[in-house]
C-alpha cells in the first residue's frame, strides 16, 4: 500500500513521467502548433542597418549603400513583412559629386516633409535630403557640422528638431539650414560595448529613450537602451541590456547572426516593431557570410512606462510566429532582364560611374557596355553594373556578345565585394576567343584553363550552393560546361572586410587601357534555388 501512495507523490513532485525540461532557461518553450506568420530576412541579400518611418498606414524604409549608386534604397510596405522598392534617395550624380560611401541613415518623416540622414564617410560627412515624395526625387544634400557617424534626427513634441550621432553628442537644429542651435552636450556614454554607433532617439510616456548598437557588427553585435526624462540626460541604462543580442546562449544556435542596428516603429495598430540586421552564414565554423548584413524585422512588447521587450528574449529567428498586420504581399518583380527598357531599381553601379558608358541599344534590345582601363577592385571608374545577391542557392546567367580588339580587353558575368571579384570572362590568347574563370583574392590571382570558343554569343552562368560557387559556359543555350569552381569563403566578408556583401554583375575592361570592342549583353536571368 506504502509504494502506491509513493508512486503519485513522485508523479506530483516530477510534474509526470512524460514532461520534457527546456535544457535552455532563456528559450522559451516552441509551439509546434503556432503557424509561422514570416520568416526573416523580410529583406534579403545586403541591405543593411535598416531605418524606418510610418506615415498613416504606410511603412517606408531604408539602408546602407556604402560605394554604390544610386544609394540609399527606399522601400515601401503596408505590413511591415512585404517591402517593394520605390526608389533612391542618392539618385543623381550631382547629389554625390564628392564620391559615395555611405554608412547608417536615419529615416524620418514630419509635418508633410520625409528625411533621410546620414554619413558619407570620406567625402564630406554628415548631411541630410529631403522629399515630398519618398519614391523621390530628393534634395540636394544640407551639410550638418556634426562628428561621428550614424547621425539620427528627432523632431520633439514642441517643434524643435535634434541631431545625435555615434558620439553621442546631442544638439538642436535647424531642420531648413542645418544650422545647429546652441552648444553640443554629449548625454550618454553607451554601456561600454566597442564601436557605439546608431543611435535613435524615442518619446513615449514621458520618457525620452535613446537606443544604439555596440560590439561591432560582428557576432558580437548588440543593441542597447536608456532613457531619461529630459532630451538632455542623464541617461539611465535599461538594465537589462542588450535588449538584441546574439553573443549569448539564447541567440547561440540561431542561423542569423551579427543582429543590431536596430531602429523602432509603432504600427497603426498601436503594436510595435524594430527593423534590424543579421547575416546569415553559408559556411561552418568559423561563420562565413557572403549576402552581406541583410534587413529583418521582430516583435517588440512595450508596456506603458516600462522597458520594450524585444521578441521576449531578444532573439532574432529565421522563423516569427507572432501576429502580424494584414498580409499584403508585393510584387518581387522579374527575375528576367531583357534590356529593352531602362534598369530595374535593384541595379547598382560603383561611383564614381560614367554614364557614357552604358547604353540601352533599344533596337537590337541590347545593354551596351564600353570598357574602361580600370578594372575591378581598382580606384577610378570600372564598367560595372549588378545586383544584389540575395540567396545562397543562386544561378545567374547572361548572353553576351563580345569580339575584343586585343588580348587585354575582357568582358563577362562576375561576383564582387569589397574589391575581390570572381570573373567568368570572354577574352582572347593570341588571337584566339576564349572563356576563362579569373579569381582575384587580394594580391593573389588565379586562371582557370581558357577554353577556345566557336563565333557567336556565349551564355555564361554562375551558380552558388552556399559554401561554393560554380562557373559554367554554352554557345547553344543548353548545355553548360563547367569551367571552375571556387570556395565562397574567399568573397566573404570575414575574408574581405568591410560591411557590403556580394553583388552578381556584368563588367567590361580594357585592363589598363580604355577598350575598343563594346560588350553586348542581350538579357540577364536570376533564379533563387531554394533548399530541398
Amino acid at each position: 500500500m506504502k509504494y502506491a501512495l509513493i508512486f503519485p507523490l513522485f508523479l506530483v513532485a516530477f510534474g509526470g513521467l512524460s514532461q520534457t525540461v527546456n535544457p535552455n532557461p532563456w528559450v522559451q518553450s516552441a509551439d509546434t502548433n503556432a503557424a509561422v506568420t514570416y520568416r526573416n530576412p523580410i529583406i534579403p541579400g545586403f541591405y543593411s542597418d535598416p531605418t524606418i518611418c510610418r506615415v498613416g498606414e504606410d511603412y517606408y524604409l531604408s539602408t546602407s549603400t556604402f560605394e554604390y549608386f544610386p544609394g540609399m534604397p527606399i522601400f515601401h510596405s503596408r505590413d511591415l513583412v512585404h517591402w517593394q522598392q520605390i526608389g533612391h534617395g542618392i539618385h543623381a550624380q550631382g547629389q554625390a559629386e564628392q564620391g559615395l560611401n555611405l554608412f547608417a541613415s536615419t529615416f524620418r518623416y514630419h509635418e508633410g516633409t520625409f528625411y533621410l540622414i546620414t554619413t558619407n564617410v570620406g567625402h564630406g560627412g554628415n548631411f541630410f535630403i529631403t522629399a515630398t515624395d519618398p519614391a523621390g526625387p530628393w534634395s540636394e544634400p544640407v551639410w550638418l557640422d556634426v562628428g561621428g557617424i550614424d547621425p539620427d534626427l528627432f523632431f520633439d513634441e514642441d517643434g524643435k528638431a535634434y541631431v545625435i550621432s555615434s558620439t553621442f553628442e546631442l544638439t538642436e537644429v535647424d531642420i531648413t539650414t542645418g544650422q545647429l542651435i546652441g552648444e553640443k552636450r554629449k548625454v550618454w556614454n553607451g554601456t561600454g560595448g566597442r564601436y557605439p554607433e546608431a543611435p535613435h532617439l524615442y518619446k513615449k510616456d514621458g520618457f525620452y529613450y535613446l537606443m544604439a548598437s555596440e560590439g561591432g557588427t560582428e557576432e558580437a553585435h548588440m543593441v542597447t537602451l536608456a532613457r531619461s526624462h529630459s532630451i538632455w540626460g542623464p541617461y539611465i541604462d535599461n538594465p537589462a541590456n542588450p535588449i538584441v543580442a546574439h553573443s549569448n546562449v539564447a541567440g547561440m544556435g540561431q542561423p542569423i547572426q551579427g543582429v543590431g542596428h536596430g531602429d523602432l516603429v509603432q504600427a497603426h495598430d498601436d503594436s510595435w516593431w524594430m527593423v534590424l540586421h543579421g547575416y546569415r552564414s553559408v559556411a561552418g565554423y568559423p561563420p562565413h557570410h557572403t549576402l552581406g548584413r541583410e534587413t529583418c524585422l521582430v516583435p517588440v512588447s512595450w508596456p506603458k512606462g516600462g522597458w520594450p521587450v524585444v521578441n521576449g528574449n531578444g532573439t532574432v529567428p529565421v522563423a516569427v510566429t507572432h501576429a502580424t498586420l494584414p498580409q499584403q504581399p508585393t510584387d518581387k518583380g522579374s527575375i528576367y532582364t531583357p534590356f529593352d527598357q531602362p534598369l530595374g531599381l535593384e541595379w547598382n553601379y560603383l561611383h564614381p560611374f560614367q554614364a557614357e558608358h552604358y547604353q540601352l541599344d533599344l533596337v537590337r534590345e541590347q545593354f551596351v557596355l564600353q570598357g574602361a582601363a580600370e578594372t575591378l577592385g581598382e580606384a577610378g571608374s570600372p564598367t560595372f553594373v549588378g545586383r544584389r545577391l540575395t540567396d545562397m542557392g543562386f544561378t545567374a546567367t547572361t548572353q553576351l556578345h563580345f569580339d575584343p580588339a586585343t588580348d587585354q580587353e575582357e568582358a563577362g558575368l562576375t561576383l564582387l565585394n569589397n574589391g575581390a571579384h570572381f570573373d567568368l570572362v570572354v577574352t582572347t590568347q593570341a588571337g584566339q576567343r576564349v572563356v576563362q574563370a579569373i579569381l582575384q583574392f587580394g594580391q593573389t590571382l588565379y586562371r582557370s584553363q581558357a577554353i577556345a570558343l566557336a563565333p557567336g554569343p556565349v551564355q555564361l552562368r554562375i551558380e552558388g550552393s552556399g559554401p561554393e560557387f560554380v562557373f559554367s559556359f554554352a554557345q547553344d543555350g543548353a548545355n553548360f560546361q563547367v569551367i571552375e569552381k571556387a570556395d565562397a569563403r574567399f568573397l566573404s566578408t570575414e575574408t574581405v572586410g568591410w560591411f557590403t556583401g556580394v553583388y552578381v554583375g556584368l563588367y567590361v575592361t580594357g585592363n589598363g587601357v580604355p577598350c575598343q570592342a563594346k560588350a553586348r549583353y542581350e538579357w540577364f536571368e536570376y533564379q533563387s534555388k531554394l533548399p530541398e
